[in-house]
This record gives C-alpha cells, structure tokens and sequence, in this order.
C-alpha cells in the first residue's frame, strides 16, 4: 500500500538541506582545480556567444558534456558571474535529488523510511561537500537516480528521459551505468519479461532524442578531433590508463567511502546485509538498491582513473537501503545488530575527532574550526554508541542529523576559509594583475592555470604535463635565457623545489602566496 508524503516532514527535510546545502556558498573562492574549470568554461562561452562547443583558455576542449557549463551559464545570467551562481546548480540539483529521494523512498517503504533515506543522504560528508561544490558530480547523480528508480517503478519513458541526461551531463556512463545494473539485475532475479516491459523501441527513440543531438552537432563542427578526445582519451584512456598514478590503490574507494559516507558508513554494511537476508515484501527493490550501489563501487575500483568524486553516484541507493534498515530495526524494537554498529561509530568518529586535532596541530590556523568539528565527531563517536548500546536509535538517529548539520556549517564558515589561500588562486590572480607588466610571456603550471583565467582573465601559456613536475619548467627557464628576454612563471612551490639552484637564482620570486609562486626573469 503506498503511503503519502508527510507535509510537515517534507517542509523539515527541505529546511534541514537548505541549511547544509546552501550555507555561504558563494563565500568560499572557487577551489583548484576543478571548481574554476567549471566556472571558467560557461564563462567563455557566453563571451563567445557559443552555447554548443565549451571552450576555455580562448580554445575548444572536448572534456565533458555541457550539461553543466548551460546550467552555470543560466545562472551567470540570473546572479552573475561570481562563485554562488557557479555552485548554485549543484546545490539546486542536490535539494532536488534530496527531496525525490524522499518521495520515492516513502513511494517504495513508508514514509519513515523515506523520510530517513533522504536526511542521511544530505548528512553525509562527500554528498554535502559536493552538493555545494562547480562541478559535475550531483548534476550526473540526481540523472541516474531519477533514471534507475524510474526503471523499478516502471516509468519507463522516464528513465530513458534521465538516461539521455545523464549522457549530455558526463558522457557514457549515462548509459553504460543504467544498462549494466538493469541487465545484472534482471539476470541475478531472472526477470526477464522485464525487458518486454520496457517498450525499448520508443524508449530507444526517447534516449536518443534527449542524448544525441548535442554529440551530433559537436561531430560536425569539430569531427575527428571531436571524437577521438572525447571519446578516445576523456572517456576510454581514463577507464584504462592512470590519470593520478599516486591514486591506483585497489582500496582507494574504502575509506573514501567510509570517510564520504560517514556518519553512516558505520552502518551500512549490515544493512545492506540485512536487505539482502532478510524476508521482507521489498525485497526486489532493495536488491536492485544493493546491485546499483555496489556496481559502481566495483566500476571504479577496477578503473585506472580514481578521483574521490566518482562514487557519488551510489550514495542514493545506499541511504535508501540504510534508511529502510533503521526503520526496520524501529519497528521490530531489537537490539540486534546494534553493537557492531555502535562499535563502528566509536571507532570512525574517535579516528575523525584524531584526524582534527592533529590537523589543527599541522596547521594552527585550523585551530577553533578543527576543535570545534572534533567535538562534533566526538559527541558522535562516544554518545552516539552509548545511546546505541541502551537500544535509544531514535536519539542516535537525531544526534548524528544535528551534529552533521552543525559540521556542515563549521565546514564552510571555519575550516575551508581558515585555509582558502592553500586550496584557490583568488588573492594569488590579484597579486599577480598588480605585479604583471601586461606585455612579457607568462607560463603557468596546469594546476594553478583554471584559478588564474577565472580571477584574473589571464590565460597564460601552459608549460606543465605532468602534477609536480619540474623538467619542463627548467627547459622554458633555459628557452627564455637564450631569447634574452623578460618572462614570468606561475608556478607551485613544489615545482621551485626542483628546479637547479642555478635556475633559482636566476628567477627572482615577486609574490608567494600559501604554495603558489609569481617568478620574474629579467
């Protein structure tokens, strides 16, 4: 029997995202390097008056989709060319995605655990962090969430709607997700009258209609080229081929996602155990839950590629599961299965409240925003497994939601801005604008280069391959040596530290700012 949605719950709920979503969230400066890529790309494009190809640097780049870049450019027009209006979209699509998990968690298991699903999917770390984040992460998420269970409610036509979205928001996968984990899941339930359900002939027009056009026009614009590093690199060499070698771990994604789904992560294993054994009238659903989350955990564990990022995409699933779990364990008023769970949450929230403390240590300007958050860990950690062991879930449950909203706020008003001249290029571009001559050659490193065209509107020439690399830097110091001529080299410390000490004393340092470096050669 389907449940209704709760007014009071859904006006809470919004209330409650609203305030971890969108708090100053335009007053942290963009973050290096992906936030003022995001930025810069809808930025040129209006300049050029050209919403089909993205562009940055004044050149043509086939990295993403524009389905983002459009959704910033709308909100350039309506707030202006400023950080909120870059991060407005992702914290928009987020609510969004928080609200329809609402709706469909309640659709599927009652409204408590619907209404549970959504507060623990706002309440962990990586979908907040990324919920008010200029990149393309939950604009891909809330696609493929509303695509997948669109599939298990049988709204078809929907989800080849989303699933063309998710195409033009990042490529494949908008497809290749949604088709693999509805094939593993129609073969491990041999549901195949599934696929006659479908309307795949339709659906396939559908599909194309939304996805397509867009690959279409790129194709004849821009043809090979198009093709080949879209396709080639951006999509098929990543999955293959390392982009950060420092990052192929086969465990990169465990304690990403411990740490990214916290503080639920602590117990989501045994839920997830729990859906899959026990008996329930959900059982279809929650099995479709755990193939989606767990296929894209495995996906990316296997790619060569690994950014933090990539997981986001099976938190959904996993709050839905989680959230029908304590649900569950409210009405049936056991104890079991709580003592792992509370051990867990001791254990991840004391070695979070450590990771603070330390961190304060390391950096003493993170001083009162890192004690402040250990204490939000640490009521988590020590009450939270306490309230645990007395069978009090409920007070658990409103513990962990108040103090991830509290951290929430602690994060952007305390933390990033106590730390924000490490992470972003805003004081370093206005730095160097008062020190730039306006005629001589400028070479930036890769990292430092989205940061200084969005706050400067300078583009320099990029002389960077490789992260942390310093060859390359040296051979552009010897080229403009033997040109005899003035020049200038945007640069990390990291890349000064490798440099010759001939080479250094050659270079005279005009502005440092936290890592990053304005050089002069006269």
């Amino acid at each position: 029997m389907l449940q209704k949605i709760s007014g009071s719950s859904f006006l809470l709920l919004a209330l409650i995202s609203l305030i971890i979503l969108f708090s100053n969230l335009g007053g942290i400066p963009l973050l290096d390097p992906d936030e003022p890529v995001y930025a810069q790309t809808p930025k040129e494009m209006l300049q050029s008056a050209d919403l089909i190809s993205p562009q940055i640097y004044g050149e043509f780049w086939y990295d993403k989709p524009p389905m983002y870049y459009w959704l910033v450019a709308g909100a350039y027009q309506l707030f202006g060319v400023n950080e909120f209006a870059a991060r407005f979209p992702s914290a928009l699509l987020g609510l969004i995605t928080v609200l329809y998990i609402y709706v469909m968690g309640t659709r599927f298991f009652g409204e408590r655990a619907g209404f549970f699903s959504a507060l623990i999917l706002v309440t962990s770390i990586e979908f907040f962090y990324l919920g008010k984040a200029a990149v393309t992460d939950i604009t891909l998420t809330l696609c493929l969430t509303i695509a997948l269970l669109s599939f298990i409610d049988k709204k078809y036509y929907l989800f080849y709607i989303f699933a063309g979205l998710a195409t033009v928001t990042k490529g494949p996968v908008g497809v290749l997700f949604p088709g693999a984990i509805i094939v593993l899941y129609i073969a491990l339930t041999q549901r195949w009258t599934e696929l006659k359900s479908m309307k795949l002939p339709a659906g396939i027009f559908i599909y194309a209609a939304v996805a397509l056009p867009w690959y279409v026009i790129m194709y004849q614009l821009h043809g090979a080229a198009f093709i080949d590093t879209f396709i080639g690199f951006h999509n098929v060499t990543r999955f293959t081929s390392p982009e950060h070698p420092e990052g192929v771990l086969w465990y990169y994604f465990i304690p990403v996602l411990l740490l990214g789904f916290f503080p639920w992560s602590a117990v989501m294993l045994q839920a997830a155990w729990s859906s899959l054994t026990s008996s329930n009238r959900g059982f279809s659903k929650l099995a479709f839950l755990n193939i989606w989350a767990w296929f894209i955990f495995l996906f990316f564990t296997v790619s060569r590629t690994k950014l933090v990022s990539y997981i986001l995409p099976m938190y959904p699933p996993l709050a839905m599961i989680v959230g029908w779990y304590i649900a569950t364990l409210l009405e049936r008023r056991t104890k079991r299965g709580q003592t792992a769970w509370a051990a867990a949450l001791l254990v991840l929230g004391l070695l979070l409240t450590g990771v603070c403390i330390l961190g304060s240590r390391e950096m003493p300007q993170l001083m009162w925003g890192a004690y402040a958050a250990a204490v939000v860990f640490g009521l988590i950690a020590v009450l939270g497994s306490y309230w645990l062991w007395k069978n009090e879930i409920k007070r658990v449950l409103g513990l962990q939601i108040a103090a991830m909203a509290v951290f929430s706020v602690i994060f952007v008003t305390m933390l990033l801005p106590a730390v924000e001249q490490y992470f972003s290029s805003q004081q370093f571009a206005k730095e160097f604008q008062a020190k730039y001559d306006g005629n001589s050659p400028v070479y930036v490193v890769k990292f430092l280069r989205p940061g200084l065209a969005f706050y400067a509107d300078f583009y320099g020439t990029e002389i960077e391959s490789n992260w942390g690399d310093a060859p390359l830097l040296a051979e552009v110091v010897e080229k403009e040596k033997k040109e005899n001529r003035k020049a200038y080299f945007i640069i990390q410390q990291m890349q000064y530290k490798k440099l010759s000490a001939e080479h250094q004393q050659e270079l005279q340092v005009l502005v440092k700012v936290a890592d990053s470096m304005v050089l002069l050669k006269e």
